[in-house]
């Protein structure tokens, strides 16, 4: 973008009036850079700023980067982009020594080898990999958006799974469609995946509702990961050709700082939504010191491997929202638990969620109406019966009463800390409830 603005002299007389206008570069109003000042006084001159590299080094850095970088994102953009942008050149290069792999195993280069065939392999390959994105989708899309840390590590693990399976398919020609199907299987997961986390961070770098802008923007910036990751991938297939050890060292030495790139690059985000764990974690420490934690803070504290690794994460870090079950469908209750919710449903005509306490847990069942500020409400009203219950102490009672005191108390110290306080990041609830009550004879449903 470039902007002018004009500046009158102070001589009072028309002929003597000096007019000076200066030429500004930036894509934002807060980072420009003068670039020339034209001055008439009466003849015209032409000061120019800096010099034409620095100029040509703007333009071409406005192709990569968003329009005002860097108050336009937020401070964890660069770090995690920079960390991205290395795990994607590490894929870039295994990629073509995978894909070298796997085309010999479909038989190029030998004269025993049929066009239909290779077609045919190549085709069942494609079709498993859709088929497995849209049963991946039906099984997990919903929690993608609420963990999205997690799930682009997962995704990442997965690329690297259907990478191994191409290495290793002209190990197995008995099995060789069967090996290469998992890893299409395996790759259509990190295509779901990563896609939609992608959208998600997004959305939490853009600060002035430029979210179009950046995705652009790091479109550029895989472009040329890929470019250079291909070249140095065809150099070292090429130099590797024969050498199959020289290829495993390689790509394995890759894929470890594949794998330690990405996690670099999740650790470097701080998210300010609420998910569970990020919820679970903020009450805690509320419940304990009556402070609210940073969205900086609770980054460093979060478990963001999968459930599986739960042993690896830091003791000190209690995982309380594993004992909550949010949305849980009535009839799963036993005779007892669901005369207890009869109990709270009639001492709660109003509300717009129960809470029923089980052995080692506390299910959520939310009301047909209820909001997402509902949602989140009851979700931190069961943090805090689990808490209780760890402690022996009176759970509904003492629940309630910390809710009606608190509630309030910790969303405004929790928004004051720079979170989003609106709705609560979970799965989708498919199973909701309504409780009606009145005489005798009518229905409670």
């Amino acid at each position: 973008m470039v902007r002018a603005s004009a500046m009158e002299g102070v001589s009072g007389e028309a002929e003597g009036e000096i007019v000076i206008v200066e030429e500004w570069n930036g894509s934002s109003s807060t980072k420009l850079s003068k670039t020339a000042t034209i001055t008439a006084s009466p003849s015209l001159s032409i000061q120019r700023s800096g010099s034409r590299f620095d100029h040509v080094w703007r333009r071409v850095l406005q192709a990569f980067v968003p329009e005002g970088f860097p108050s336009s994102v937020t401070s964890d953009y660069v770090p995690f982009q920079v960390w991205d942008l290395l795990q994607g050149l590490s894929t870039y290069i295994r990629t073509m020594l995978s894909t070298q792999a796997l085309l010999s195993a479909i038989g190029v280069g030998e004269k025993s080898a049929t066009v239909i065939g290779a077609t045919f392999q190549w085709f069942l390959r494609d079709l498993t990999g859709m088929l497995g994105g849209i049963l991946f989708t039906f099984y997990q899309g919903s929690n993608l958006d609420s963990n999205a840390k997690m799930w682009r590590l997962v995704a990442d693990l997965m690329n690297d799974l259907g990478m191994l399976m191409d290495l290793v398919s002209p190990l197995f020609p008995s099995a060789f469609v069967f090996v290469v199907c998992l890893g299409s299987l395996s790759r259509s997961f990190t295509g779901v995946a990563s896609g939609a986390t992608r959208a998600a961070l997004t959305q939490h770098f853009a600060l002035e509702n430029n979210a179009a802008d950046i995705s652009a923007k790091e479109g550029s910036q895989e472009t040329v990961a890929t470019m250079t990751g291909m070249a140095f991938g065809m150099l070292l297939a090429r130099i590797t050709i024969g050498h199959p050890l020289a290829i495993w060292f390689s790509f394995l030495s890759l894929t470890l700082f594949h794998m330690y790139a990405n996690y670099r690059a999740v650790r470097c985000l701080v998210l300010t939504s609420l998910n569970m764990q990020r919820s679970s974690i903020l009450l805690q420490h509320f419940m304990e010191t009556g402070q609210a934690l940073s969205p900086e803070q609770v980054s460093r504290m979060e478990h963001i491997l999968p459930k599986w690794t739960t042993f690896w994460s830091s003791k000190n870090v209690k995982l309380l929202h594993k004992q909550v079950h949010l949305g849980v469908r009535v009839s799963s209750l036993d005779h007892q638990e669901m005369m207890e919710l009869l109990r709270s449903a009639g001492s709660h005509r109003k509300a717009k969620y129960l809470l029923v306490e089980r052995k080692t847990s506390i299910s959520i069942l939310m009301h047909k109406n209820s909001t997402s500020s509902d949602v989140l409400q009851s979700f931190i009203h069961a943090l805090v019966m689990a808490k209780l219950m760890e402690e022996n102490r009176s759970v509904h009672l003492e629940s309630q009463s910390w809710m009606d005191k608190h509630y309030k108390d910790f969303l405004q110290k929790l928004s004051l800390s720079g979170w989003k306080t609106e709705r609560l990041l979970s799965h989708s609830i498919i199973w909701r409830a309504n409780w009606i009550c009145g005489p005798s004879d009518d229905k409670v449903d």
